[in-house]
């Protein structure tokens, strides 16, 4: 990826009356990126897109977006990002294509036949251009929001929550639709959401905010691959497990012990040695659920444990 920043925060602070709802936040997301914005609901997400689509007013730090202090260029900045906030508004008795030729005459786009034809194909939406918006699918309604925000070819798309409401097969859509524009289309992606798994998918760098605040930042390849795992065995008899293990270095890693099932911190490549060595005990083990540490922390945050 390019080391040329798109979006750089400082200090990034937002306050309501007495609630802080950003603090002091810090991220940066770098050319080509699809940044995961990370959190569960009411984390401070849907706020600091406000702020980055200068929507909101902070109130102390600094948004540079594509090198650009937004508070001074505002125009200019906004020009070249697309963006859907919450769900996309359409004329429902007209079809797609009209609704982008309307949209496309408002941006003040010359000649926008072609481009509307493009992007129609992009979101796989060239079979439906012509059907009326109140007979399509909500995943499809997504794709075609996303089509509006693509319309005048930003450079900077900003998706704040896109899958929420989305049936599998929308959610699968709208993921599909985000790898086209990453990787056919050169676009940098910067998407919220308050699900692991689907930014998991399509991100190459994340942030995790909880209560206004930064948690943790890096790549997913670093963030999601870690060595260190919560890993849970299930055996037979609890107390023939952990006399086997008392006096073995497996001791020291075991985080608990209880209704037969033992969960250790243990680096991957360290399961099939403590496998062995139950089984050559001859403990019985029904089940081994490996869980990445980054993954335990996140449903701390989710559930409110933080």
């Amino acid at each position: 990826m390019s080391e040329q920043k798109i979006i750089e925060v400082h200090g990034l602070t937002k306050k309501f009356g007495k609630l802080t709802a950003v603090d002091h936040l810090e991220l940066n997301v770098y050319r080509g990126d699809v940044f995961g914005f990370l959190g569960p609901n009411g984390a401070g997400k849907s706020t600091t897109i406000r702020m980055l689509l200068s929507l909101v007013k902070p109130t102390s730090g600094s948004i540079q977006i594509f090198g650009k202090p937004l508070s001074r260029e505002r125009a200019r900045i906004l020009r070249r990002i697309g963006a859907i906030v919450e769900k996309s508004d359409f004329y429902l008795y007209l079809s797609a294509y009209k609704n982008l030729e309307i949209l496309a005459r408002i941006s003040g786009i010359a000649h926008p036949e072609k481009r509307i034809r493009e992007i129609l194909e992009l979101v796989r939406l060239t079979d439906r251009a012509h059907s009326k918006v109140k007979t399509f699918s909500h995943g499809m309604k997504q794709r075609l929001g996303i089509a509006q925000a693509l319309l005048h070819d930003p450079e900077l798309i900003i998706l704040d929550e896109p899958s929420t409401g989305l049936d599998p097969r929308g959610v699968k859509e709208v993921r599909d639709l985000i790898f086209r524009l990453s990787k056919e289309e050169g676009k940098t992606i910067f998407i919220s959401s308050h699900i692991l798994k689907e930014i998991e998918q399509v991100a190459n760098r994340l942030l995790i905010i909880n209560k206004g605040a930064a948690q943790v930042e890096g790549t997913v390849e670093e963030l999601l691959n870690s060595e260190q795992l919560s890993v849970t065995f299930e055996v037979d008899s609890l107390k023939k497990a952990l006399k086997t293990l008392e006096h073995s270095q497996w001791i020291s890693l075991l985080e608990s012990a209880r209704n037969n099932r033992l969960e250790f911190k243990l680096a991957k490549k360290s399961i099939p040695e403590l496998t062995d060595k139950l089984v050559r005990e001859q403990v019985k083990i029904s089940a081994i659920i490996p869980r990445r540490s980054l993954e335990d922390y996140f449903l701390k945050i989710t559930q409110g444990d933080l």
